[in-house]
């Protein structure tokens, strides 16, 4: 079964005792079993788990350092018969110095050992009383009969994915040596640690943890003493917490008298992705070598069980999901939007914008970000005209909301119907306006562009386009139609955010007669409005009937976009995303479908209007996206057809 990249960690802080190695090994040994049943590939233990960490001058007794030094080895043979690689935290002799050391093991044998190279000595912390640096060690260690790889050069590969090793206070330096290791290659820093706690520095050490695997752009698994630590001066909550590329995947509870545990599936193409696509992280040069010890095998993993069992998949990546955080959220973007079309105004002189208004969601969310422009500017409202333009499909509910909502803004209004001017152009090409078909449908939506481009000439205006990046990506716009404007706000938004944004302005709303505008706006079917309404004047052409739910195309165009992922790693992600709403076949429809429009559409993007860069995920010509207008989409496909591998 294909992996897609993903390796499966996991954190763990468990019960100990301190100089209790016998109680210590036990607990590591169950927990690791535990790791292994839900199919971990790779177990992370805390700084000095073997003994625990607060034994203080125990640690210059050869009782202790003896009996951890046989523990490491039985613990190895204890795990001989598990896939799982684990790494635990163990005190060391080697060359007449003590290592605060992390221990890797595998396959029954210790594969290498990494010591610690930053040891604190300050305020709680006085480790240099026992331990010494190993800032550049390189070379071997003895432990029995054995020769071990030991040093702080050392990488681990389990079947192609690469981790790396810091050791606590090595996270809290202005140089990590996870940075050396991460552009060496390594995937995953682990970090075995032991980290009392004090107030408000739980929150600080999330931070740094986002922030190390964000700088790195890598994994982070980090494991510290909890629970049977020594409290005399101190108090060990146990944190096990898993990172990647800024973002926290899991985290244990703190405070509680027992082992706990925390589980991940890592994305490491996804983090592939991006070390090759920012060309910065690459920059970073250290010359010294690293050396890479291969751990033979990992988990294999069971057929029935799921790759993202431990990954929690956002069915709308655009979107901020917690609900608290809206209105920031909200005032952030469409300041974006906003701030870019006011720069724009500025620069050019201008205090005149034209905007068509339909009464849907992109020309409302248009309206909404010039209104802000035109505030940051502290010019007059007026200076908006939002033009109606009327035709053959428009409904009563989209021309009413539409009017109410240039109303209650105070915008300049302008009705302007298009019917007769587009009969009148049928009757000069000779189409029969009976037939609807693309001429039918284009006609409208090029008589619309051209009123706001006129009109825009007649006020000494610009005319701010409404179309959003969904539409740029399906190509769902008429060419010099509504794709032309000469500023587009919408350009980087998609229509799932389109929808939130306008939600948002709704709820942040002061004006109860423009929130309820705006949340019918919302509740109006997604249409360009250019067939026909039905027998009840209701809107008869629905968007998302015709080119397929803009929630899955959104999510499609995130992780083409965003990570270069490829189909059958989209289908994973958007069935584990979507749980049952849409069936396997559904979603693999739609993907063919936005695949298809995406490469077949490129020559619209090509030819785009300015328009700000608000997310990630944008398809400027000029900036993010560049691709072959005759590019072909059989390769993509192709691999969208194919049947998941077992």
């Amino acid at each position: 079964m294909k992996n897609f990249g993903y390796i499966r960690v996991g954190s763990c802080s468990p019960e100990v005792r301190a100089a209790d190695i016998n109680h210590n090994i036990r607990n590591i040994i169950e927990a690791t079993a535990r790791f292994e049943s839900e199919n971990v590939d790779l177990a992370v233990f805390p700084e000095l788990s073997v003994t625990g960490y607060t034994c203080a001058d125990l640690f210059g007794q050869t009782l202790l350092l003896d009996n951890a030094e046989k523990a490491l080895a039985e613990l190895a043979q204890e795990l001989a018969d598990k896939k799982i690689t684990t790494v635990v935290g163990v005190p060391l002799r080697h060359n007449g110095r003590l290592y605060n050391c992390a221990a890797v093991i595998q396959g029954g044998l210790v594969k290498g050992i990494v010591p610690k190279t930053h040891i604190p000595n300050y305020g709680e912390f006085y480790e240099k009383r026992w331990f010494s640096s190993g800032k550049d060690t390189s070379g071997e260690i003895v432990i029995g009969q054995a020769k071990i790889p030991f040093g702080t050069d050392l990488i681990f590969c389990i079947d192609g994915i690469m981790f790396g090793i810091e050791i606590c206070e090595d996270l809290w330096v202005p140089q990590p040596p996870g940075a050396r290791l991460a552009t060496g290659g390594a995937d995953i820093i682990v970090n075995l640690s032991a980290t009392n706690e004090l107030i408000g520095k739980h929150r600080y050490l999330l931070d740094l943890i986002r922030n190390q695997s964000a700088r790195c752009r890598c994994g982070y698994v980090y494991a510290s003493a909890g629970a049977g630590e020594s409290s005399t001066d101190l108090a060990f909550a146990g944190n096990c917490i898993i990172a990647e590329n800024g973002s926290l995947l899991a985290e244990s509870l703190r405070f509680e008298i027992q082992t706990k545990t925390a589980i991940a599936d890592l994305d490491i193409e996804m983090l592939r992705h991006d070390r090759t696509h920012f060309e910065t992280f690459n920059e970073y040069c250290d010359d010294r070598e690293l050396r890479v010890i291969a751990v033979v095998s990992g988990v294999n993993r069971k057929e029935s069980d799921s790759l993202l069992k431990y990954r929690k998949v956002k069915a709308h990546p655009f979107l901020d999901e917690n609900p608290l955080d809206l209105k920031d959220r909200c005032d952030e973007i469409s300041s974006i939007q906003a701030w870019g079309l006011a720069t724009r105004l500025k620069a050019i002189n201008c205090r005149s914008a034209i905007v068509g208004i339909s009464g849907g969601l992109d020309s409302t969310l248009a309206l909404l970000v010039t209104v802000k422009a035109f505030d940051m500017l502290g010019f007059d409202r007026k200076g908006i005209t939002g033009i109606t333009m009327p035709g053959f499909g428009t409904t009563g509910r989209t021309k009413s909301n539409a009017t109410r909502l240039m109303e209650l803004l105070g915008v300049t209004q302008r009705e302007i119907p298009i019917g007769d001017a587009v009969r009148l152009h049928f009757a000069d090409i000779g189409h029969d306006p009976a037939i609807h078909d693309v001429t039918y449908e284009n006609s409208q939506a090029r008589e619309r562009t051209q009123i706001l481009m006129d009109v825009a000439n007649q006020l000494n205006g610009i005319v701010v386009g409404t179309g959003d990046l969904s539409e740029l990506a399906l190509g769902w716009c008429t060419y010099n139609g509504d794709q032309m404007s000469m500023y587009g706000v919408n350009a980087s938004i998609p229509k799932t955010l389109v929808r939130y944004l306008v939600n948002g302005y709704a709820e942040n709303s002061e004006d109860p007669q423009l929130t309820a505008v705006l949340q019918d706006i919302i509740d109006t079917p997604i249409s360009p409005e250019l067939l026909p309404p039905d027998a009840n004047n209701d809107i008869e052409q629905k968007t998302e009937d015709l080119v397929g739910p803009y929630e899955l195309h959104d999510f499609f165009l995130y992780h083409t976009l965003r990570f270069g992922t490829e189909p059958r790693k989209i289908l994973l992600l958007a069935r584990k995303a979507f749980g049952s709403k849409y069936q396997d076949h559904t979603i693999r429809h739609w993907l063919k479908t936005f695949y298809r429009r995406f490469f077949n559409q490129q020559f619209k993007r090509s030819c785009m209007p300015d328009g700000i860069k608000a997310g990630s995920v944008c398809l400027s010509p000029r900036g993010d996206w560049r691709m072959p207008s005759d590019a072909a989409a059989a390769l993509w496909i192709e691999e969208t057809e194919k049947e998941e591998d077992n």
